[in-house]
């Protein structure tokens, strides 16, 4: 099978929270060993919500990274990059712009729930109207075959794939496919050309997806073959053009069960937060003044932790024994909410204090920070050249 390959960027538009740790980071912690990464920082994705205050994206692009690299992103495990430092990206969301319908912009549920839920903000922009493509270059750029992504994003991924099947459509039949399919072919010798056309024909003739599997595994693994054949092999496989961009998958993220210190999802605009970097007594002061089931109004009085925002956090931080005493202690009133909370200020204390001690080293030391991204800078613009490349000679743009 094909090295898998994953794409996935976070917006700088303020510090790091524990969501984010939890949502995102944990999960690209894992993939980093998994899968070949790519992690960027979407800059001019912050634009489109926040082109009136640069500033803010400015002070967080390096405290992103920074805290990435805290939570444990490996940069020798994953490229870590900036998206404006790779135009190319902006190149191919140009190219794209110009084959793909605004219906099919216009469409994506995001744009008319974002416009409404930032009503304060003018988002009638063309910048705005067009992220989802600019999205779609990002992943497309890097022929990325894995996307994480929440279930509100889906329909992104889905544009993506849209995108990339129009693209291969009109720009994939090259002059003489089929001709260099069939020298393609001969050069997998006669033991694997022979498999191959059975595989191609049993994928053809009755959608075998099996057959399909096998055979894009087994292109794969040539290593006599240019990236030029490897790509007619699979596009006739399908009874397609050559394929130049890959259509990605979207990899639902786990659900993050990571709630704010008022019981609703942890996010900036809801005040409810708690930073990474944040100092440990603003944190453990936080967790103390959380409000909580409001039946407890003394210590005597019995209390439910469905309706307690603590326990929210109880689900996160402690183990099956703690949470029994909880429940048990919190329903009884053998418990205050004080004694209730002390559980969850130390595990959180405990998640924060190395991410909060290897911060303190990148941020005494910000040319090591500059050297990770400048060298995933480098790698990630190699893969986005060739990319381009590619998809110039079959616009027809490479005019010598």
């Amino acid at each position: 099978m094909a090295v898998e390959r994953v794409l996935s960027g976070m917006r700088p538009t303020g510090q790091l929270h524990l969501g984010h740790y939890h949502g995102v980071l944990k999960n690209w912690l894992k993939l980093q060993h998994e899968c070949e990464c790519l992690f960027f920082v979407a800059d001019w994705h912050a634009l489109t919500t926040h082109y009136d205050t640069p500033e803010i994206i400015e002070e967080s692009v390096w405290d992103m990274v920074i805290d990435w690299l805290a939570a444990g992103i490996d940069p020798a495990s994953a490229t870590i990059f900036i998206q404006s430092r790779v135009p190319e990206h902006a190149e191919l969301h140009t190219l794209l712009s110009m084959m793909t319908p605004l219906s099919w912009l216009e469409r994506v549920p995001t744009y008319k729930d974002q416009q409404e839920k930032l009503s304060n903000k003018d988002l009638s922009t063309y910048g705005f109207l067009g992220y989802p493509l600019l999205q779609s270059a990002d992943i497309l750029i890097y022929k990325a075959t894995q996307v994480p992504v929440g279930e509100d994003q889906v329909p992104h991924i889905e544009l993506t794939r849209e995108v990339a099947r129009r693209f291969n459509h009109i720009y994939g039949k090259e002059k003489g496919f089929e001709e260099k399919a069939e020298a393609a072919i001969k050069k997998l010798g006669n033991k694997r050309a022979a498999l191959y056309e059975e595989m191609r024909a049993a994928y053809q003739e009755s959608g075998d997806e099996e057959a399909l599997e096998s055979a894009r595994a087994m292109i794969q693994e040539q290593q006599n073959l240019s990236l030029g054949d490897k790509e007619r092999l699979l596009g006739y496989l399908e009874g397609g053009g050559k394929i130049i961009l890959i259509e990605p998958e979207y990899k639902l993220t786990p659900a993050s069960k990571m709630y704010g210190l008022d019981g609703q999802k942890m996010s900036k605009s809801y005040n409810n937060t708690i930073s990474l970097r944040e100092p440990l007594d603003v944190v453990t002061k936080k967790i103390k003044t959380m409000p909580t089931d409001p039946a407890r109004i003394r210590r005597t009085d019995p209390g439910d932790p469905a309706k307690c925002p603590v326990w929210q956090l109880h689900e996160v931080y402690s183990n099956d024994e703690v949470k029994g005493w909880v429940q048990n202690g919190c329903k009884s009133a053998g418990i205050g909410c004080i004694e209730c909370k002390q559980p969850v200020i130390d595990g959180v204390i405990a998640e924060l204090t190395p991410i909060q001690n290897r911060a303190a080293e990148y941020a005494e030391d910000p040319t090591i920070v500059k050297n990770i991204v400048a060298e995933g800078c480098e790698k990630a613009r190699k893969l986005a050249r060739e990319t381009m490349r590619e998809v110039r000679d079959v616009m027809g743009l490479n005019y010598g």
